[in-house]
């Protein structure tokens, strides 16, 4: 979403004019403190006032940030760091890092310590017949009551991962043929030790050489998180990485990933990337370990995001091995052969689907596009493709429309407006509330209305943003069902504008780079009056999916701004009308509980609940290696799932198939879109509301 800055620029101006030259670190880090909460309770959409409650949840959320496992801090430390419970607001006031010094000092000496546990707990052979286990929820079990309740802890911990990594290696020897030797459990074990050992130390290697500066910027971000989970600071490097991104320059793999629970955990897959492209890797899978090929993999489970990443980067057509834990908790190998992003994927494509008689046009949009670098009517735009998109499948004899934005996580809001208007003749489409300012309603003003026809919009809980704007909208008009795999859309209702904190500090180049911070400024807002935030867009006709017992979306982040709304604004509703809305979805729910796919959806839906529901993992490798193998089993019968489904067919444009007998790599494209509809039961289903649409 595009912001203008000026407001802001200045707001950071004032501050930083305000500020003498400062040139050592300590008085820097004031510095940097002082403009950073300034500019939050000047700038940020709903800023806290900086009291004891700031205090505790600051307290909290940093303590997540540096020791969310408890491996490193004891009952004792704890206790130190708590006496500062309350008083961080003063510190955050004062310009002073009493609480940041201690836990600093205090971490550096617990990773000395702990790194002589995990080489005693390794120096032996585990025994994997004792009946224990270790519980990987950290929130439901204290801090370490003494130090050597800390080094049994990690005794477990350095055993789990000596136990994955034993399992895999005896799975590998059975695999191997009778003419090659084959270890022994004795051997594999000290093999696994060995493994686990070294990537430990290298871990630990990182973990000593974090400076001040480091747990400086976990302390910041602590503080921006109590704002909301969507404004970060970004240190001078982690705002390199984040450019490099951004940029779309990256060669890698391309998916964002975040820390989680201890976990790097995969936040979003980027279209038209490798990830994308190879298909395996999703939004919630858990990354255990990074293999570069050939190579050993290398255990990221507690390491820092930033140390994962420079794993998992790497140069164009090289290959790098992700070990990932499913949502399911099924454990998987997916090789990747990095690539840039290749955006001729990520924009929007047609194709025609025809069940019956019926001659259905489908439109997949990956992100709202848009070159906001390009010169005026140069670069692509999403509105403008989907609008030619839509000429297009009209032309081919197209009567009705589905446009799935599932996995669509934004972008543009130009465009959201301007693409909403092509369904539409004219009137508002979202409201955008700026802090202490009146509402301002964005409207289609083109009279025009360029596909008047029945209109399904598919969505999932991965759906944001600006895909929720667009859903929304066309639901508040009854102008399309909206079908979601899912409860409901992810629920992200909030824009952020990135601030640079060189480009608008006049002077002080003695003393840059301050890096920069990512800031909500603007809340959206339904042409109802209800904001999309926390509760998304709930469809009208909800399908099972995977994570339908699972609750997945911005609720589920730390301190998100709250739901609320707003006088609605003055529109037409038109089209549908409730009480057809209501009988498809009456005939589909009765579609739904009989179609034995869905019902697979169901029990894998109930499954994934169960597993994500456990937390407590056996150390015994028979019991183990019998859970590792059910769910092997288990994952066998939902491969149905993916198979064809009958009578559907799937053919490209006529105009667009010219192009594909011309280069191989846009025909293969169209081959795997093809493929991937024909096996889709959501598609399946929103075909056959579209019949019962024209019935009523």
């Amino acid at each position: 979403m595009r912001l203008r800055t000026s407001i802001l620029a200045l707001v950071f101006m004032f501050f930083f004019g305000c500020l003498g030259s400062q040139e050592n670190s300590d008085e820097k880090n004031a510095i940097l403190l002082r403009i950073l909460v300034q500019g939050l309770q000047q700038a940020h959409f709903e800023p806290k006032e900086i009291d004891n409650d700031f205090s505790k949840s600051v307290f909290e959320l940093y303590l997540k940030k540096v020791d969310v496992n408890k491996l490193f801090l004891t009952k004792k430390d704890y206790e130190k760091l708590k006496s500062y419970q309350y008083l961080i607001d003063d510190q955050v006031n004062g310009g002073t890092f009493q609480f940041l010094d201690l836990s600093y000092e205090i971490l550096s000496n617990r990773i000395s310590q702990v790194k002589t546990f995990y080489n005693e707990a390794l120096a032996d052979p585990f025994d994997f017949k004792e009946n224990e286990s270790m519980e990987f929820d950290f929130e439901k079990i204290p801090y370490a009551e003494d130090e050597e309740a800390l080094k049994d802890r990690w005794r477990k911990f350095s055993k789990y991962y000596t136990l994955s990594r034993l399992y895999d290696l005896n799975v590998t020897s059975s695999d191997l043929s009778n003419e090659k030797k084959k270890n022994s459990f004795k051997e594999n074990e000290a093999v696994a030790r060995e493994k686990v050992k070294e990537n430990f130390d290298d871990w630990f290697s990182r973990l000593e050489k974090l400076e001040k500066r480091d747990r400086l910027s976990d302390y910041l971000n602590a503080i921006t998180g109590v704002f909301d989970p969507h404004t970060v600071y970004y240190a001078p490097k982690a705002k390199q990485d984040f450019d490099i991104e951004f940029s779309g320059k990256l060669e890698g793999i391309g998916a964002r990933l975040q820390e989680k629970d201890g976990y790097i955990t995969v936040e979003s897959i980027v279209p038209g990337s490798a990830s994308w492209r190879q298909g395996d890797l999703e939004t919630g899978d858990r990354i255990l370990k990074v293999a570069q090929d050939g190579e050993e993999p290398v255990d990221i489970v507690g390491m820092r995001i930033d140390d994962a990443v420079q794993l998992i980067r790497g140069k164009k057509d090289t290959k790098v091995i992700l070990n990932v834990m499913k949502i399911d908790g099924l454990i998987q190998d997916i090789p990747i052969v990095r690539d840039i992003v290749i955006f001729e994927q990520t924009y929007a494509k047609s194709a025609l689907i025809e069940e019956g008689d019926d001659r259905v046009g489908y439109i997949k949009l990956p992100s709202f596009y848009a070159d906001f670098n390009a010169s005026e009517g140069e670069g692509r735009r999403c509105a403008v493709d989907v609008r030619k998109e839509i000429i297009k499948l009209k032309g081919e004899g197209a009567e009705s429309l589905i446009l799935d934005l599932r996995n669509n996580g934004g972008g543009s809001l130009a465009d959201v407006v301007e693409m909403a208007g092509l369904f539409i003749e004219q009137g508002p489409v979202v409201q955008v509330k700026s802090r202490g300012a009146a509402p301002l309603v964005l409207e289609d003003e083109d009279p025009t209305v360029y596909y008047d026809g029945p209109l399904i919009i598919l969505v999932n809980s991965f759906s944001a943003s600006a895909s929720e704007i667009m859903a929304a909208a066309m639901q508040d008009y009854g102008r399309a069902v909206i079908i979601g795999s899912g409860n409901h859309t992810f629920g992200k209702g909030t824009v952020q504008r990135q601030i640079n904190f060189d480009d608008v500090l006049r002077g002080y180049n003695e003393i840059k780079p301050f890096g920069s911070i990512f800031l909500t400024t603007q809340k959206f807002y339904r042409i109802d009056g209800s904001t999309n935030q926390l509760k998304g867009v709930k469809p009208d006709i909800a399908l099972p999916d995977r994570y339908t017992f699972i609750d997945y979306g911005e609720k589920d982040l730390d301190y998100p701004i709250p739901w609320d709304e707003i006088r609605p604004a003055d529109f037409n509703k038109s089209e549908l009308s409730p009480e057809e809305i209501a009988a498809v979805k009456e005939l589909s729910m009765s579609r739904v509980e009989s179609n034995p796919k869905f019902q697979l959806v169901y029990e894998n839906a109930e499954n994934l609940k169960v597993q994500r529901d456990k937390t407590e993992y056996t150390l015994n490798y028979n019991d183990y290696k019998a859970e590792r193998e059910r769910l092997k089993k288990e994952n066998e019968k939902f491969k149905a799932l993916s198979e064809e489904i009958e009578g559907i067919e799937v053919f490209s444009l006529e105009v667009d198939r010219m192009e594909e007998e011309k280069d191989s790599v846009k025909l293969e494209r169209a081959e795997r879109l093809h493929r991937a509809l024909k096996r889709d039961i959501y598609v399946d289903e929103a075909l056959k509301v579209l019949d019962n649409l024209e019935e009523t």
